[in-house]
């Protein structure tokens, strides 16, 4: 599997390698440009999860400023690389989309019945701190990982991760869960404060100009919070703000939910997936190698630093983290692979972590107005997940597991209440629609027969990777 035309044609587009250092205005210019990729990226899930489950203003804007912390933190161990762990290039890190679905069913829940906010929370941070070694251990095994967890497996897992929160996209846009119960939910002004952010995303993105197109989404909910202000739907700012925030580890203590722990080990699974596909896009993009021990060696050691600062992060208040494959755009974009400039990236997020007046402000942004951007940040998962399915060979027996792993995914997501008198075991591992469907895929691709070329292909495959 060698790519060497695309490695030569990579170093030569580079006007900086991965051990060169920029001079210090182009490497904050670049990091600028990895910034802007980013930050909607990283403060959006922490946002949703706190605002769906109707978590205290103040402690929101804690969560949210210790995911900015924590994403220059984990982006930091991967570039640097201790030892085994990290992948020694320009890897970024942050909060991960793939883990909203499964933390919100839970945390709703368990409001439901009846838990405390705090224990809530500490159920969530402790369960995925001790779900997280799932990632550390498949790190050690990944050439038999990605035998089970096929392409396919994970091109269906995604897909449904972007589904299932479409859904919550849309209540966003409808002006979120206060509006459902103030009877204001789907009106107008709510429609066309998501209308105006979708349509600027839309137009930013017809440019040929790739710094316009990266830029759309955070200029878009600028825009759109601006005109919520001049409409007057802006909520007031209450209180004053401490001038710094600092890190407090464990600060809600930890918990234990059943229920959200198979999701997350799950999800966990094809984090870890995704990371290798995105490490060997940052490889590609930065001229290094896509194949032999040193690429082996940065996989294992993006997966298991993807566990450790997932881990970091539960300890530290806030949700897991995986590797973010815009930012090997930016890469292509800029010419610039240097690890130095991703340095600066990690020096700004967790100085802005420390300000909790930047973690306020993102607050206030308006339901909609985020809703309209979600909407395109899910579609994009599913759309990413479509686009790992494409390159297999959809033939009879992938479509059947497709259809299979869909509708019990999808099932399960829209009505959970199907599973009401079942055990409880049955109840917590299937009471997420991707835990659902994912476990179907998986199982599907055991038990169903590849066909004799795929066997063929297979076996070659796995020849391959025990003479390399």
């Amino acid at each position: 599997m060698s790519h060497d035309p695309h490695h030569k044609t990579s170093q030569q587009e580079l006007v900086y390698k991965l051990h060169d250092k920029p001079p210090f205005i182009q490497s904050l210019f670049a990091a600028i440009q990895h910034l802007l990729a980013l930050f909607v990226a990283v403060i959006t899930p922490p946002l949703i999860i706190c605002q769906t489950l109707g978590i205290p203003a103040a402690d929101t804007s804690h969560i949210i400023s210790m995911s900015l912390f924590i994403t220059g933190v984990a982006s930091f161990i991967q570039m640097k690389r201790f030892g085994p762990v990290g992948t020694g290039l320009l890897s970024i890190q942050g909060t991960s989309f793939n883990f909203l679905g499964p933390i919100i069913a839970s945390g709703l829940a368990m409001k439901d019945g009846g838990v405390t906010t705090e224990a809530m929370l500490a159920a969530i941070f402790g369960t995925a701190l001790l779900a997280a070694p799932t990632e550390m251990i498949l790190s050690r095994f990944l050439h038999l990982a990605r035998r089970v967890i096929s392409p396919l497996v994970s091109g269906i897992i995604v897909t449904l991760i972007g589904l299932t929160l479409i859904q919550l996209g849309l209540t966003s846009i409808g002006g979120g869960f206060d509006a459902m119960s103030g009877g204001t939910f789907g009106a107008l002004d709510n429609l066309a404060l998501a209308g105006t952010v979708l349509g600027i995303i839309i137009l930013m993105n017809r440019s040929r100009n790739p710094y316009v197109r990266l830029s759309s989404i955070l200029v878009a909910m600028v825009t759109g919070t601006l005109l919520a202000w001049y409409l007057g739907k802006l909520a007031p700012l209450e209180g004053t703000l401490p001038s710094m925030s600092f890190p407090i580890p464990l600060q809600y203590g930890l918990g234990f939910n059943a229920s959200l722990f198979i999701p997350l080990v799950l999800v966990f699974l094809i984090t870890a997936l995704e990371g290798i596909g995105d490490t060997t896009a940052t490889s590609e993009v930065s001229g290094e190698p896509v194949s032999g021990p040193v690429y082996m060696s940065r996989l294992k050691g993006c997966v298991l630093g993807d566990g450790i600062n997932s881990s970091l992060a539960s300890i530290f208040n806030t949700f897991p983290v995986s590797t973010f494959s815009q930012n090997n755009g930016v890469i292509q974009m800029t010419g610039v692979a240097s690890r130095h400039v991703g340095f600066f990236v990690a020096g700004i997020l967790v100085i802005m972590g420390l300000f909790p007046a930047i973690s306020t402000l993102v607050q206030r942004i308006p339901e909609p107005v985020l809703g309209g951007a979600t909407l395109v940040m899910f579609g994009s998962i599913a759309a990413a997940g479509v686009r790992i399915l494409s390159r297999e060979r959809l033939d009879r027996r992938a479509l059947f597991i497709m259809a299979i792993s869909f509708g019990m995914g999808l099932g399960i997501s829209q009505r959970p209440d199907i599973l009401q008198f079942m055990p409880e075991l049955i109840k917590n591992v299937f009471s997420s629609g991707i835990a659902a469907g994912g476990i179907t895929a998986i199982l599907m691709n055991i038990i169903m027969p590849l066909n004799q070329p795929q066997a063929d292909e297979a076996a070659g495959q796995q020849q391959a990777e025990q003479a390399g």
